[in-house]
């Protein structure tokens, strides 16, 4: 990706904006950056049409299950590509990630519970060719996700004001299961976090009122994650890297919150399997791979990193398809029967 596609600090600034405030109002935004609306969804539909940048809603499962699990895939030599292709049309295999190790391909997997992984998605992944042997891990505690990270493009002042506009990003404490009938708005807002009720209506002919009370129980509750995600390059993080690692169980929230300081943390998660701790970050130059590991072992002396994997491309990203600059395709796979 060249400099002429390279974010401009406009752009930058609102893909901050609608990370702290996905659904905020076009007045609330414009005023705060000092934008008129109109200005501000155009610069907006830019950004969606290059694939840029995009807002997407994915579900969750409950925290007290393992429902968030982690897969090394290895592949039949030469077929890399052509098991990416397949396994992108499992719904519930949310992310795939290439990469050169000992693994070809790195899976996240979202499901309401480990047994709907067990139903469904291993006897999908069990029929894909060229698929030789895949392992999992289970998240035990996610301590910070690609939704969690911001951009550094905003002042103080609009960080604060944003923030306040848009409430607390949960508005109840308990989670809640989403019920069957909620499924196409669930799908809906994967599709565009910014849809609304009258748009929900017209795409999956509920009448109106039912999918403006149903919306907005949705947004309620914490059954859906709501991120203003970003092509990485365009950012100007052309390397990523994600670190395999071990660590006392006593020192993992502490080791969450130093790390995060140091780069574009785009996932910190304790885990089940050799290593039980992993994070991942978008970082400038490949240079900054070493000045990570130096600043985490100075500050975490008991963090012992037994691995370090730099991700080749993305092919999916939160249900969505992305091109090798990490861009947005219009291919998107939903998310399956399970969540409704």
């Amino acid at each position: 990706m060249d400099s002429a596609t390279l974010l401009t600090e406009e752009d930058l600034q609102l893909v901050h904006a609608l990370q702290i405030g996905p659904r905020l109002p076009w007045a609330v935004l414009g005023e705060v950056l000092g934008v008129h609306p109109t200005s501000l969804a155009d610069r907006w539909r830019r950004l969606e049409d290059s694939g840029r940048a995009w807002l997407t809603a994915h579900p969750v499962g409950h925290p007290d299950q393992m429902a968030l699990s982690f897969h090394d895939v290895q592949c039949a030599p030469g077929r890399r590509r052509a098991v990416a292709e397949a396994i992108a049309a499992i719904p519930d295999v949310f992310t795939i990630e290439e990469c050169h190790r000992d693994r070809d391909l790195m899976l996240t997997a979202i499901t309401p519970g480990p047994t709907e992984l067990t139903r469904s998605v291993y006897p999908q992944l069990d029929r894909v060719p060229g698929l030789t042997r895949y392992e999992s891990a289970f998240c035990t505690r996610l301590h910070g996700s690609g939704g969690d990270w911001q951009l550094d493009a905003l002042s103080p002042e609009q960080r604060a004001a944003l923030r306040s506009a848009a409430g607390p990003r949960h508005a109840i404490a308990r989670y809640v299961a989403p019920p069957p009938s909620f499924g196409p708005i669930v799908r809906a807002l994967g599709r565009d976090a910014r849809m609304t009720a009258t748009r929900i209506a017209e795409e999956t002919g509920l009448h109106p009122a039912t999918a403006r009370r149903r919306l907005q129980r949705v947004l309620d509750s914490r059954m859906l994650s709501f991120r203003c995600e970003v092509s990485h390059r365009a950012a100007g993080y052309p390397v990523i890297c994600q670190w395999f690692a071990r660590l006392p169980a006593a020192d993992h929230d502490a080791a969450a919150a130093a790390l995060a300081p140091l780069g574009a943390l785009r996932l910190c998660a304790s885990t089940t399997g050799r290593t039980n701790f992993t994070f991942m970050m978008w970082l400038r130059s490949a240079a900054d791979i070493m000045t990570v590991e130096q600043a985490a072992s100075r500050q975490l002396p008991t963090l012992e990193i037994r691995e370090s994997v730099i991700i080749a491309a993305i092919a999916k990203r939160v249900g969505w398809r992305l091109d090798p600059d990490g861009a947005r395709t219009g291919q998107y796979t939903a998310p399956g029967s399970a969540w409704g």
